[in-house]
C-alpha cells in the first residue's frame, strides 16, 4: 500500500552515524536568541530616543549595545538612526516592554544575571512610561 523509503533520512538519529554538519549547543542557541531580543529592544529604544531624547534612554541604549556585543562575542552592533517617521510613543513602549519580557525569559533560562537585570529594568521603565496613558484611557 505504501511505497518504501528509498533514500536516507536527512535527519540524524541517535542510532545513526554522526552527521557532517555542525550543531550548536543549547547555550549557544540561547545566546543567539537573547542577542536577537536585545538587538530588537535596542532598535525600539533608538526609535524612542529619536522621538523624545533623554539621558535615561541614552544610557539604556548603551547598556543594551554592550550586552549584545558580549553575547555575540564581537564589536557593538551597528545602530541605525531613527526612521524619521512619526511613530506612536505608546506603541513603541508596548513593543519595548514585550521585547524586554522575552529577553528576560531567555536570560533567566540561561542564567545570565546581567542581561536579566537589564531586561527587568527595561520592562519597568517602559511599563512606567505607559501607566499614565493607559490609566487615562480607561
Amino acid at each position: 500500500m505504501y511505497e518504501p523509503i528509498r533514500t536516507k533520512s536527512v535527519h540524524s538519529t541517535m542510532a545513526g552515524p554522526p552527521s557532517d554538519f555542525p550543531h550548536r549547543s543549547r547555550e549557544e542557541e540561547l545566546d543567539i536568541q537573547l542577542a536577537g531580543h536585545l538587538s530588537a529592544l535596542l532598535a525600539v529604544t533608538d526609535e524612542l530616543r529619536g522621538l523624545a531624547p533623554s539621558a535615561g534612554l541614552d544610557a539604556a541604549a548603551e547598556r543594551l549595545a554592550q550586552q549584545v556585543a558580549r553575547l555575540r562575542g564581537g564589536p557593538e552592533p551597528v545602530r541605525a538612526p531613527g526612521t524619521g517617521r512619526q511613530a506612536d510613543a505608546a506603541s513603541l513602549h508596548r513593543r519595548a516592554h514585550a521585547l524586554a519580557g522575552r529577553a528576560l525569559v531567555v536570560a533567566a533560562s540561561r542564567a545570565d544575571t546581567a542581561a536579566a537585570i537589564l531586561a527587568a529594568q527595561q520592562m519597568d521603565v517602559h511599563a512606567a512610561a505607559l501607566e499614565p496613558r493607559e490609566l487615562a484611557s480607561h
